[in-house]
C-alpha cells in the first residue's frame, strides 16, 4: 500500500469517525430535548395538582408533607416581599431592575 493510499483510508476513517460522532451529539440532543420535556410535564402536573389540593378539589394524604413544603416555601417568599409567592402558577418574577425610560441600549 502506497502513501497516497494510507492517507485516503485514514481519510476516510476520520470521516466515518466524525459521522459517529456527529450521530451521537444528535442523539444526546434529542435525548436531553425529551428529558426537558418530561421535567416540564411533571412540572405542570405537579402544579395543577397542587391548585387542586388547595381548592380542596382534591385530597391525597399522602402529599400532605409535600404540599406543605409548597405552603411554607411560599410564605417565605412572601415574607421576603416576593411577588410570585401568592400565585402558586405564576413563575417568580425576575430580580432585575426596570429598564430605564427613553431609547434603548444595546448591553456591552
Amino acid at each position: 500500500m502506497g502513501f497516497l493510499d494510507k492517507v485516503k483510508a485514514g481519510a476516510e476513517q476520520a470521516k466515518e469517525m466524525a459521522g459517529a460522532a456527529a450521530d451521537k451529539a444528535k442523539q444526546e440532543a434529542k435525548e436531553l430535548q425529551l428529558k426537558r420535556e418530561l421535567n416540564d410535564a411533571f412540572d405542570d402536573l405537579g402544579k395543577a395538582t397542587f391548585e387542586r389540593i388547595e381548592s380542596g378539589e382534591l385530597s391525597a394524604p399522602g402529599l400532605a408533607s409535600r404540599a406543605d413544603r409548597i405552603r411554607s416555601v411560599k410564605a417565605q417568599l412572601a415574607a421576603l416581599g416576593e411577588p410570585g409567592a401568592s400565585a402558586p402558577t405564576e413563575p417568580a418574577e425576575t430580580s432585575e431592575p426596570p429598564a430605564p425610560s427613553g431609547s434603548p441600549t444595546m448591553p456591552s
